[in-house]
């Protein structure tokens, strides 16, 4: 037996009412009345009509009000208007509304019939249609959900076989994905590595390391070393919805070159300093042996001065070779404290010179540091100097130091022009210097070389943070065993 289709009147009390009922039973149709606006509400979101009908005033509420609220909420409902009279423009004012149809006194059973299975059959259609839509839209999803499959497949087998070694995972770590290089590098062979984390899967303390950057968000430098010798650039890069992913590429000949580079520059300083020491002797020998007018003077200084700059450069570029090649090993406990101390007070004549306001905060429960006191002296040295260097007349400058994961953090902040984008990857490297540097600050680009060189031996990390006209922070981390 077919099921019977509930239609929910909403009409007052009246003759038309008791019409309706008696027609509508008569003609098979299970039949609701609500008579006011809750017991509305109430059918039609639980007793779920297959049409309704509703007077043009019903509980003391417009018809056409309440039926748009209905139908804002049950767009597929179908709703027949009754009207006391036919008016003209009736029929384009309802079907602007949105309802289906619309009766009208005076009424006959057969018309009340006719106009309820005419709605139901234009119902019926509309969802026959939906349906059809419904199934052709996901036939063609499912067919370019096929395409995008094979593209998917396609775009592994190409990722699989790149040279760089490449490692996908999810929000939590976990490895959705590695490519034939990574297994190649770490020597997983056939493990079954995905769904694992990755700390877990693949044991290598520079990877680690990235990992606990991964704080920091998308970076594009970071070193992998492994026992052979070779060395990896990895880059972390988040992505939206997935997760993040791990990029590495083979930099170990850049790595001998740079070796070759260090190797021939120490040698040529090595064999500068000797002659240019005696260029500078016989320079301050020359007023001794008679005087010397005002221009011979001038040029003697102009002299002793070019000789001093290039003896300085020297003398750094043997003190990073030193670094570089390992020789300074000496260690002791040191509070860094006090040597932040001596720092700023050797540069206390300078800073105030230029009116810096100098502002420190040095936490009270740094623990001592197994450390070079000579380098780290030189490295804070060069932090604060550079600080005081690019800092303009007036400017601000503002030096941190505090204990955080056993680790001891030091942050030296200007307020200077700040260092370009594209020039915060490269401050550190040998020789650089960043391209807004004013023609007037002088510089051989190789202090920071030096800091990062000095932070690298002791174990710790170091970066800059800057920004275009507010200024930069060196941000340096040193572990408390070294």
């Amino acid at each position: 037996m077919a099921k019977q289709s509930l239609i929910l009147l909403a009409l007052n009390p009246s003759p038309l009412l008791t019409l309706m009922e008696r027609t509508l039973h008569a003609a098979d149709f299970k039949v609701a009345t609500a008579h006011d606006r809750a017991s509305l509400e109430k059918f039609v979101q639980e007793a779920i009509p297959a049409l309704m009908i509703i007077g043009e005033k019903f509980a003391d509420q417009d018809g056409l009000s309440v039926s748009a609220d209905i139908l804002e909420r049950f767009p597929t409902l179908p709703i027949i208007f009754y009207a006391d009279q036919d008016t003209a423009g009736l029929a384009k004012f309802v079907l602007k509304a949105g309802l289906s149809g619309y009766l009208y006194s005076p009424l006959n059973e057969a018309e009340i019939v006719d106009e309820v299975q005419n709605s139901l059959k234009r119902a019926r259609n509309l969802g026959d249609w939906l349906r059809s839509e419904v199934k052709r839209t996901t036939s063609s999803l499912a067919e370019k959900a096929k395409i995008s499959e094979a593209e998917r497949a396609q775009l592994e087998a190409i990722i699989a076989n790149i040279q760089d070694g490449v490692i996908v995972m999810d929000e939590n770590q976990v490895i959705l994905f590695v490519n034939r290089t990574i297994r190649d590098n770490f020597n997983l062979g056939k493990a079954a590595v995905v769904g694992k984390p990755l700390k877990d899967a693949i044991t290598n303390g520079d990877l680690h390391a990235l990992l606990s950057r991964s704080r920091e968000g998308s970076f594009k430098y970071h070193e992998i070393n492994f026992d052979d010798g070779r060395v990896f650039n990895a880059q972390y890069t988040d992505i939206p919805g997935i997760g993040a992913a791990v990029t590495m590429q083979d930099i170990s000949y850049l790595k001998e070159l740079d070796v070759l580079r260090s190797d021939f520059i120490h040698t040529i300083s090595h064999d500068l300093r000797s002659p240019l020491t005696a260029v500078l002797g016989y320079a301050e020998l020359v007023e001794r042996t008679g005087a010397l007018n005002q221009d011979q003077r001038e040029f003697l200084q102009l002299l002793q001065g070019s000789v001093q700059h290039i003896t300085s450069l020297v003398n750094d570029l043997l003190d990073l070779g030193r670094l570089e090649a390992g020789f300074d090993t000496r260690r002791e406990f040191v509070h860094l404290e006090g040597v932040l101390k001596y720092t700023l007070d050797m540069f206390d004549a300078q800073i105030k010179k230029k009116k810096l306001n100098l502002t420190t905060e040095v936490a009270g429960n740094l623990e001592a540091v197994r450390v070079n006191p000579i380098r780290i002296r030189q490295m804070i040295d060069n932090l604060v100097g550079n600080a005081i260097k690019y800092t303009p007349e007036g400017g601000g400058i503002r030096v941190s130091m505090f204990m955080q994961d056993k680790q001891t953090i030091l942050k030296v902040a200007d307020t200077g022009p700040g260092i370009l984008p594209e020039d915060q990857n490269h401050v550190f490297e040998k020789f650089y210097r960043a391209s807004n540097v004013p023609d007037n600050v002088e510089g051989s680009g190789l202090g920071l070389a030096i800091v990062k060189s000095i932070v690298d031996r002791h174990q710790g990390r170091i970066w800059v943070e800057s920004t275009m006209g507010v200024g930069s922070t060196f941000t340096v981390l040193l572990p408390t065993q070294g």
